[in-house]
């Protein structure tokens, strides 16, 4: 592992019963990076996320978050989970959820600080949300919510972020919106490693993707040839060009896992 390693997986192996969800799989991000995970359904994009953030443990193999065991280091890192894990009719306002990302800083016990307060207000300005400081979060579209959900990840300035979906229930405005943050945010040196359904508009803006279903493929540079996406899908797909490396799936009648 180099210093500029921020991600490394040797060989894990995990699996919830006697069949493994993720099998043999090692690949490491180096720092700055913007990762796109990509797979069908059920292949692992979601277990190699907790995995790496230590939320799962591997049955074999080594997983290493910023140079240690992501259980010490995690508090470095910022996650974004898919909005259907929010529950939205709880009776809390914009700036208090974003609070919340500063909790393990302060401890459970102590209150939280006018600096602390600032910070979180300084995020929703750059995310456009500051006007709805004091709204529910109920009171939100999709797309709002998932940028309160990214300034409470960002609220604690972490070095790498990883989000779930991010714009899974988000209109296109507003997922060209999240899309063109996240890009400011790596921009700034932070890395990002990103689970997503859509190749075309991650094609975008990531630099390397990992093909993940139970088996990982990484490729580094960000290319991907149909060969390697039908592998992973199991599906026949179209790579065309305009402008923008753009990937696009042809329709799929006969294959229930394509998407997301």
């Amino acid at each position: 592992m180099t210093s500029n390693t921020v991600i490394e997986l040797d060989k894990v192996n995990f699996g919830y019963t006697y069949d493994l969800a993720i099998r043999n799989v090692s690949f490491s991000v180096q720092a700055g990076d913007f990762l796109g995970i990509i797979g069908p359904n059920g292949g692992g994009k979601t277990t190699l996320l907790r995995l790496i953030l230590g939320m799962l443990h591997p049955v074999q193999g080594k997983v290493l978050l910023l140079g240690d065991s992501p259980l010490r280091t995690r508090h470095n890192a910022g996650y974004v989970p898919q909005e259907t894990n929010v529950n939205k009719e709880f009776p809390i306002i914009v700036h208090d959820v974003v609070m919340t990302g500063l909790t393990t800083s302060k401890g459970f016990w102590r209150p939280f600080t006018k600096q602390q307060h600032r910070q979180a207000d300084a995020i929703l300005d750059k995310l456009g949300l500051l006007p709805f400081r004091k709204r529910k979060i109920a009171e939100l579209s999709g797309g709002q919510r998932q940028k309160v959900l990214l300034s409470r990840a960002l609220v604690s300035n972490p070095s790498i972020l990883f989000l779930d979906e991010p714009t899974a229930s988000v209109d296109a405005t507003g997922e060209d919106e999240i899309y063109q943050h996240l890009l400011d945010i790596n921009n700034t040196g932070t890395t990002i490693v990103l689970v997503t359904h859509n190749i075309g508009i991650m094609s975008k803006y990531i630099k390397s993707v990992a093909c993940v279903n139970k088996h990982l493929h990484y490729h580094p540079d960000g290319k991907l040839d149909e060969q390697s996406v039908t592998d992973t899908f199991g599906c026949t797909v179209d790579i065309i060009a305009h402008g923008l490396p753009h990937r696009v799936f042809q329709s799929h009648h006969n294959c229930k896992d394509c998407h997301d």
